[in-house]
């Protein structure tokens, strides 16, 4: 009758949280028990007495299903995080597109999306695709260290990551007025992004862009550990990226369109 009282949902359940649960071997115990019981004989007992020794019996089985049934809360439990994350980058998506969104809402997305702690293996090709010249994001957003106040970026900043040459560029455009950009080299892991800029464009009007190197050393490599700057990516999708730069401050980003380099006539 044991088997019968669990349905399937239940026993999914039970496999579910069967590592870390001493009620279950409680129950298993207690389970073995009854068997040992209802093999005893019943010496001198009526058929009535039998009768409500079933009915004992009965009860208590119903009672462990009332017991077990509310593990899938468990379940539920263990899925409000994924849940608290599609809605944060649901409200920052609606800021990237608006604008509009308050201040406190973005924050407190950002704050969720950074506790989340998401599984960053992919993040690397969303963010700088699989071939030259890369993915582009435009800055929406930027907040002070803990997140403790922030605001749209005013300007078109756009940055460029390429995966494949492990480029990078960094860019503040004012329409026809001309663009200041910085390009470099990036090293990744795991969710670490850290960079070194090489060298500085200035365009001004239709005038040529004028490069300016910066000194670094072409065979060291970017790292976090060192004084380079560098980006911790919390969340990447085709749409959004979010990260904590070394300052402490973080910042969302949007997808747009290719923005011209600062090297182009």
């Amino acid at each position: 009758m044991g088997s019968k009282a669990a349905s399937p949902s239940c026993m999914s359940s039970l496999n579910w949280v069967a590592p870390n649960s001493p009620k279950l071997s409680l129950k298993s115990s207690n389970l073995s028990l009854r068997t040992n019981i209802a093999h005893i004989p019943s010496f001198g007992a009526t058929n009535n007495d039998h009768f409500r020794f079933i009915r004992v019996m009965t009860r208590a089985t119903l009672d462990e299903k009332d017991e077990i049934a509310p593990t899938p809360l468990l379940v539920q439990e263990a899925e409000k995080p994924n849940r608290a994350v599609e809605e944060s980058v649901k409200v920052l998506k609606e800021a990237a597109k608006t604008r509009k969104v308050a201040a406190e809402k973005v924050l407190s997305a950002l704050s969720v999306i950074e506790k989340a702690k998401i599984e960053p293996s992919g993040f690397l090709e969303t963010l700088g695709g699989s071939e030259s010249p890369g993915k582009t994001w435009m800055l929406i957003f930027t907040a002070e260290k803990k997140l403790k106040s922030g605001r749209y970026f005013p300007l078109t900043a756009v940055q460029r990551f390429d995966a494949a040459a492990k480029r990078i560029e960094n860019g503040a455009y004012l329409g026809p007025i001309g663009c200041l950009t910085f390009e470099g080299r990036f090293s990744w892991k795991k969710r670490v992004l850290a960079f070194i800029f090489e060298c500085v464009r200035i365009k001004i009007g239709p005038l040529k862009p004028l490069e300016i190197g910066l000194g670094q050393k072409q065979d060291r490599e970017p790292s976090n550990v060192s004084k380079d700057p560098f980006f911790v990516w919390f969340y990447i999708d085709e749409e959004i990226a979010v990260a904590r730069g070394r300052s402490g401050g973080t910042a969302f980003w949007c997808r747009c369109r290719h923005v011209p380099t600062s090297y182009s006539p």
